[in-house]
Formats: structure tokens, sequence, C-alpha cells
């Protein structure tokens, strides 16, 4: 659990020190102001933007029953974050398992990728997908879902 926070901890910790020697030059404003970018830099590269993480096996079963995808993906990913971003609210209506919260998480996705952690893995239907146009998962996603 503490690696999905190092990133975050590291942006927050870097734009304190930054925004110091900012402050001790007697830029108040700029040290607010780049203070501010830092702790949102953090928070989109937490585990916080996301929604609740549940395990591999959890998510397997509960897609089994309502046909909702299953989202594989960890923090400090991009393309995970653009995935979440686009999908917006919709992204509720996905089953997200962090990997590196959950090992039997980044065994499936090695399993489907040829041995690597590649994310965003979807699976839908039972049939991989990787890096998918968030587009294309909308439209995944049933009504009733």
């Amino acid at each position: 659990m503490m690696r999905a926070w190092i990133l975050p901890m590291l942006l927050v910790l870097s734009g304190s020190f930054v925004a110091a020697g900012l402050l001790l030059r007697g830029s108040t404003g700029a040290a607010v102001a780049l203070l501010l970018v830092f702790l949102l830099l953090a928070g989109v590269n937490s585990p916080l933007i996301f929604p609740r993480s549940i395990g591999a096996l959890e998510a397997q079963r509960r897609s089994a029953v309502d046909g909702r995808p299953v989202v594989f993906w960890r923090p400090g990913c991009v393309y995970c974050l653009r995935l979440r971003i686009r999908l917006g609210r919709s992204a509720r209506r996905l089953h997200w398992v962090d990997i590196w919260r959950d090992a039997d998480g980044a065994a499936a996705v090695r399993a489907v990728n040829d041995g690597n952690e590649t994310v965003p893995t979807l699976i839908v239907a039972g049939r991989p997908y990787v890096n998918p146009d968030p587009a294309w998962v909308r439209e995944q996603l049933s009504p009733s879902a």
C-alpha cells in the first residue's frame, strides 16, 4: 500500500522545499502558487482520484454477475489517469483493481501481457484489452450497469 503513495509524497516534499526557498527569498505569492501546483499534482497521482479498488478475484466475481468490465491499474500511470479522467462519473461503473495492492491482480495482468504489468488493462466479457480508448470503454458500459 505504501508504494502507491511514494510519488505523491515526493511531489509534496519537493514542492515544500522549493516553496520554502521562494519564501526565504521573499516571494510569498510564487511560493504559495508553486506549492498549490505540487499539491494538485500529488492529488492527481494519488490513489484518491480513482474509485475504491477491490481485489482481482472479487472484481472478477462481481463482473461475472453484473457484466461490468474490470480495470487493472496502478497509481502514477498516466494512461490510467487519462482513462479515469475521460470516463468521468462513468468510472464508478467499472470494477477497479490496483495491481500494486493486489498480487492476484498483478498476476492477471502479467498473464495477458506476456509477463509485463502493462496498465490499464481491461477485461470485458472475459477478453483483455490493453490501454483501450476511453470512448470505447464508455461504449462497453451497458445502460443498466
